[in-house]
């Protein structure tokens, strides 16, 4: 057989390079296929096989949903992708006409990877495993030796990231035990005691169309002229469209949810981005880029009620321009809690404005 995976792309950024080689150890240490880490982290086999090859760094969202998948030491994961992205030369996003089909998590469509022939293994996707004509004795095959000495490699990088794990641990052992003022109900309802130091939001948007594909739309400033065209309700869960007309992006929400409750937004050309909620009862999800009045765009939802899909929504831009639509956040949802994992409900991204009817038949919140 060939080597167990291709190789990463020479201008990718040393940061970068080592996030993805971490990557593809901890998937070969866990021993999932490509479709068993697309379930267990509700994001597609396409989207995981551009981060394992580095054609793109790994979104935040993922990267959560990864740690909680499977045995890894999230600290040091998390130090490795902070260092990828703010590296230069990290790959460029890819155009919309280059996106894969989006692909389901599971079911008999999602049996072949898009790009792989029905008797092609699923991993060719990732690997780029190739048949030799004949069996070659293993000291005569350079690319034998090359992938062992990869491998080995990769177990010695595991072997320190569990070792920096279980030296974490048993420094949070000595630590002393809390104090009155840290675990006070004013102390702990405090976001600054429950949340990393937030980060700083553009005063104007920071991208436009292609260049907001799969980026935060809170942190690129995009937010900020947010407009909901069409809502829906799955039991109790209401999803949106989301869309910017000054960053040409579009995006899904989803809130009234509960952890594991996801959104995803899917574009005519396949390529797609999830709202999962971590906790609490809201989340929304990256942008894609809505330029192009010819691509469609629709959401599906799920929760434990089940599942739905809404028709496609072309030309966005038209649409605001022919419907008032709001700007601006909606009323909060009723009850109390905690808001989503990246941001609390009152913001522009995650608590969307609902549309008029004009804009949807669908339900919207109260």
């Amino acid at each position: 057989m060939g080597s167990a995976w291709k190789n990463l792309p020479e201008e990718l950024s040393e940061p970068a390079r080592q996030l993805a080689e971490e990557l593809r150890t901890i998937k070969d240490a866990a021993g999932l296929s490509l479709s068993e880490l697309a379930s267990r982290t509700h994001y597609s086999r396409a989207s995981w096989e551009r981060w394992l090859n580095g054609k793109r760094v790994v979104t935040e969202q993922a990267l959560d949903a990864l740690i909680a998948a499977v045995d890894c030491d999230g600290s040091a994961l998390r130090a490795l992708w902070e260092r990828a992205v703010t590296a230069p030369g990290e790959p460029a996003e890819p155009s919309a006409q280059d996106a894969p089909a989006a692909e389901p998590v599971s079911g008999p469509a999602s049996d072949t990877p898009v790009g792989a022939s029905a008797g092609e293994p699923e991993e060719a996707l990732v690997t780029g495993q190739t048949p030799e004509p004949a069996p070659v004795a293993w000291w005569r095959r350079p690319a034998t030796l090359l992938a062992g000495a990869a491998l080995l490699a990769a177990l010695l990088v595991l072997v320190g990231l569990r070792a920096v794990r279980h030296d974490g641990q048993q420094r949070a052992a000595v630590v002393p035990p809390p104090t009155a003022a840290t675990t006070s109900p004013v102390a702990t309802a405090s976001p600054a005691a429950t949340t990393p130091a937030a980060r700083p939001i553009p005063a104007t948007p920071t991208c436009q169309a292609i260049g907001c594909d799969h980026k935060d739309p809170k942190y690129t400033g995009c937010g900020k002229d947010a407009r909901t065209l069409h809502t829906d309700v799955i039991g109790k869960v209401v999803i949106y469209l989301r869309y910017s007309q000054t960053c040409q992006a579009a995006w899904a929400a989803i809130t009234e949810g509960e952890p594991n409750d996801f959104a995803t937004i899917i574009d005519s050309t396949g390529d797609s981005e999830q709202a999962l909620i971590h906790y609490g009862y809201d989340n929304y999800s990256n942008m894609l880029n809505a330029s192009d009045p010819t691509i469609g765009f629709h959401l599906c939802g799920h929760q434990p009620a089940g599942d739905l899909c809404t028709s496609e929504v072309f030309d966005l831009a038209a649409v605001v321009a022919s419907t008032p639509i709001p700007i601006g956040p909606a009323s909060p949802p009723p009850g109390t809690g905690a808001g989503a994992a990246t941001t609390p409900a009152t913001d522009p991204t995650t608590a969307p404005a609902p549309a008029p009817a004009a804009a949807t038949d669908a339900p919207t919140p109260s």
